[in-house]
């Protein structure tokens, strides 16, 4: 912190420290990490190349190779492959000592962290930051406020960075009028083609909403969308034209300013609502609303040529108990009509501009003599008048709806200068990339060995040679290692001929008393093994080995300069063997830690097995006898005791030109994959001509999916049924696609509900009770639910939850317990079901699963099962 005060520019004084630095920020204490990393954000952007220049240059690389000549491209190529782009392990080093302090409990390391991969790390590595960010909007309200200004800001320059966190934006009811501004802003900034349905159908929900002032920023949003997305352009401007309708001022003024700003980009059809504004404009008070809608009818005079008149006529009568900033606009209006149909509005402005010449405010009399020389000529009024038209009657630039975040990018994140958008005082600029990399031997540490005595004490030391001299070289290394080992080597067979006038018994004595050694503590290597492998599960220990051996090996590959060389470690069968080394492997290609951070996708890829510890054969017979004693749970997929024929609608016939599609769940087993949910689609034609090629392309999903055969015809009020299998993941997210025919395709979605994504299982009371015990706390949600008297029935019960969710009903000995249970269809984890009636019509409902996101999407939909009547 002294250094950030006193002498902040002196870069030169980190050189030797930086590795020392980068190797300690995970020991430091919270507040000390974040002074750290700001200094190193600014020290790395002097020190290190660019880690986005590969990516623009590949980009220009491509663009130029089509239209540029053999040679030329040969030359680019031959520059390319003499400056290639290589990270400098300094870089690399500071970007992986501090990615495992995105899981810090510290709110500000965490956005320190953030910004510092913003900043420095190529951005196919700033995935990393997104859901760390994430987890920060469950902190204090003022927490967020920062953390979603910054997100606001990425989300501009990076749109599909926080695209899979959508959902976590979505505004609560709890939420400050600031905190659900920024939402707004981040999700209008996400928006594309394939949310932008669900966003509109969620900013329906927001407009309302009591707060107006989110109400006003909501219609905005609306606005946003519609001139960033042409395809919904049309609906967004029917949805604002409905709200003129109601009955609170601030949202129809809103609605008609934003309305205003969309028809200055797409004025050639939207003639009839221009008529419907002004045949409002009596029932609107808020003065800009109604400035709005005189500035639209003057603009577009021409366009409705008999409303505007009579518009002006009425304008006339109200002028003297306008606003100032009305009255403008009916000067401005009456301008132009007497410019374009001067037969019928002559006498009207000069009513107007009379009115005008003596009104209270001089912006207004000026206004007024102003418009009265330019627009009817005379000796006075000079050359100008003869451009009036143009002047008046000029197109003007339709406005541009931006982010009021798109010009922070050049504050540093996390700072308060970008909270703020001004640059406060202290605040220090991040410098730009250096063209070439300054010289990486600065950062080199000379270390002084003390002196060596006598030949033991020098080979030890050598072994023990610190590790700042070598620097995450694996040629480095493994050539030291070579070297010691012949050091080693040739000082045994010196000291091997020194000592062959010694008496033989000495020498067995010393080699007994060795072997002894290591032989105690292998054994005790090999007991602490066989403790682990007996506490364990037999799933849980080979999956959580082969995590941590694979994770050590990474450790010990990336953090040789902090470690030193171990020894190798030996396992053995018994005492009378001895141990040999064993030479370690090469660390596979990409391994899985704790430190990947991804924990929100599914991991597939394989870990490596680790080796089989050698047993004793009394420890097998024992671990034998466990297995055999340890009784397991008797769990089958049974057949489902309902199939709901509830349809959920897939196509509308207004919105498919007469083809309509409705899906249901059969709850079967998908015959396209035992991971895959059987979905059937029943279309209908309900036109009068005959439809062609029903088929499914362009998913706009990653989920897989099975679809239909294409269907060749659908005849006039013909229906036809088909099946897809669909891969939900255990999720509730939407399956997006294109619903094509020959002449036409249509944006669908499937959203299955959280009990279709289950399969009915039969277990015994026992069995249930066993696996509710293994999945309690973080794995268990719970609610309490005032139940309806004709809902307290076993058979009602147990018939509405089997409806609502594809459960199986597990045999209770208590009249007032009802259990049921299921399994996830793609990873077939275990979802338990308790259903507790108590006294006073109330129940408690208690679910059990380790998917706790789909377990707490199910109780709230198994909720209004027992309470409605």
């Amino acid at each position: 912190m002294a250094f950030e005060e006193v002498c902040p520019d002196r870069i030169d004084l980190i050189h030797k420290n930086y590795r020392k630095l980068c190797n300690l920020l995970v020991d430091v204490e919270e507040w000390g990490q974040v002074v750290i990393i700001h200094m190193l954000t600014r020290y790395a952007r002097t020190q290190f190349v660019s880690p986005w220049k590969e990516d623009e240059c590949l980009d220009e690389n491509s663009a130029k190779a089509f239209y540029e000549s053999d040679e030329e491209n040969e030359n680019d190529n031959d520059d390319k492959q003499k400056r290639p782009y290589t990270m400098d392990p300094d870089h690399r080093l500071l970007l992986r000592n501090t990615k495992p302090l995105l899981q810090s409990r510290n709110a500000a390391v965490v956005m320190a962290v953030a910004q510092l991969y913003w900043h420095l790390a190529p951005k196919t590595e700033t995935s990393l930051i997104a859901k760390s960010l994430v987890r920060l909007l469950r902190s204090h309200r003022e927490v967020q406020y920062i953390v979603l200004q910054n997100i606001a800001t990425m989300s501009i320059q990076r749109k599909g960075l926080f695209d899979p966190f959508l959902k976590s934006f979505y505004i609560r009811s709890t939420d400050p009028t600031m905190i659900k501004t920024l939402k707004l802003e981040i999700m209008t900034n996400l928006a594309n083609e394939d949310n932008v349905s669900t966003l509109l159908r969620e900013f329906q929900t927001y407009v309302k909403s009591q707060d107006k002032q989110f109400a006003a920023a909501t219609i905005q949003a609306i606005g946003r969308c519609a001139t960033n997305i042409p395809a919904v352009t049309d609906t967004c401007l029917n949805g604002l034209v409905y709200l003129l309708s109601k009955r609170d001022d601030v949202v129809v003024a809103e609605s008609v300013v934003v309305i205003k700003n969309l028809l200055q980009t797409q004025t050639a059809h939207h003639s009839e609502i221009i008529k419907h504004m002004a045949k409002l404009l009596g029932k609107i008070t808020v003065p800009v609303a109604r400035a709005s809608i005189l500035w639209l009818i003057g603009e577009y005079c021409e366009r409705v040529p008999k409303i505007a008149p009579d518009v002006l006529r009425k304008m006339a009568k109200t002028f003297t108990n306008e606003d100032d900033l009305v009255k403008l606009q009916i000067l401005n209006l009456a301008a132009k009509l007497y410019l374009t149909n001067s037969k019928q509005t002559k006498l009207l402005t000069q009513y107007i501009i009379n009115l005008g010449k003596y009104d209270q405010n001089y912006d207004i009399r000026d206004r007024t003599r102003f418009v009265k020389q330019l627009i009817v000529p005379n000796e006075k009024s000079g050359a100008l008048s003869k451009y009036a038209k143009r002047i008046f009657l000029a197109q003007k630039p339709a406005p541009v709806l931006e982010s009021p975040f798109k010009d922070r990018d050049h504050f540093q994140l996390g700072t308060l200068s970008h909270t703020l958008n001004a640059k406060a005082s202290g605040y220090l600029e991040l410098s730009d990339w250096p063209e070439e990399a300054p010289d990486p031997s600065v950062r080199n540490v000379e270390v002084i060995e003390p002196a060596k005595t006598w030949g033991l004490l020098e080979t030890k030391m050598k072994k023990e040679k610190p590790s700042s001299d070598k620097f995450y070289s694996e040629s480095e290394e493994e050539e030291e290692a070579s070297a010691a080992s012949s050091e080693n080597e040739s000082d045994s067979e010196e000291e091997s001929e020194d000592e062959e006038g010694s008496s033989s018994s000495e020498e067995e004595d010393e080699s007994e008393d060795e072997k002894s050694k290591q032989e105690d503590k292998s054994d005790s290597e090999s007991e602490s093994e066989e403790n682990v492998d007996t506490v364990e599960s037999e799933d849980s220990s080979s999956s959580s080995s082969s995590e941590s051996s694979n994770s050590d090996s990474e450790s010990g590959s990336e953090e040789d300069s902090d470690s030193k060389p171990q020894a190798p470690k030996t396992i053995t069968s018994n005492k009378k063997t001895e141990s040999k080394p064993i030479k370690p492997k090469e660390p596979p290609k990409k391994n899985i830690s704790l430190l990947d951070l991804n924990d929100f996708n599914d991991v597939s890829t394989p870990v490596a097995a680790p080796k089989p510890a050698v047993l004793s054969a009394s420890l097998i017979a024992d671990l034998q006898g466990l297995s055999l004693s340890a009784s397991s749970p008797i769990i089958n997929v049974c057949t489902p005791s309902f199939v709901p024929s509830k349809t959920h609608e897939l196509l509308h016939r207004m919105s498919g030109k007469g083809l309509s599609a409705n899906y249901q769940f059969p709850r079967q087993p998908c015959i396209f994959g035992a991971q895959m949910v059987s979905v059937q689609v029943t279309f209908n034609n309900t036109s009068e001509k005959k439809i062609e090629d029903i088929h499914i392309e362009g998913r706009k999903t990653d989920l897989k999916m099975h679809t239909f055969n294409p269907i060749d015809s659908l005849e006039p009020e013909g229906s036809i049924t088909v099946s897809m299998g669909i891969d939900f993941c255990d999720s509730t997210q939407t399956a997006s696609f294109q619903l094509c025919t020959k002449e036409d395709q249509f944006t669908v979605g499937i959203q299955p509900p959280a009990g279709e994504l289950l399969l009915p299982v039969t277990m015994s009371e026992t069995d249930f009770k066993k696996e509710q015990a293994k999945l309690t706390g973080m794995n268990e949600t719970s609610a309490a639910i005032t139940v309806s008297p004709q809902n307290s029935t076993p058979q009602t019960l147990a018939q509405m939850f089997l409806a609502a969710a594809n459960l199986g009903v597990v045999p209770s000995g208590q009249n007032n317990v009802h259990r049921f249970a299921a399994k996830t269809v793609h990873s077939g984890s275990l979802m338990l079901v308790t259903v507790e009636l108590k006294e006073g019509s109330t129940a408690q409902l208690i679910i059990n699963t380790e998917k706790t996101v789909i377990g707490s999407i199910l109780l709230r939909e198994l909720k209004p099962v027992l309470s409605q009547g």
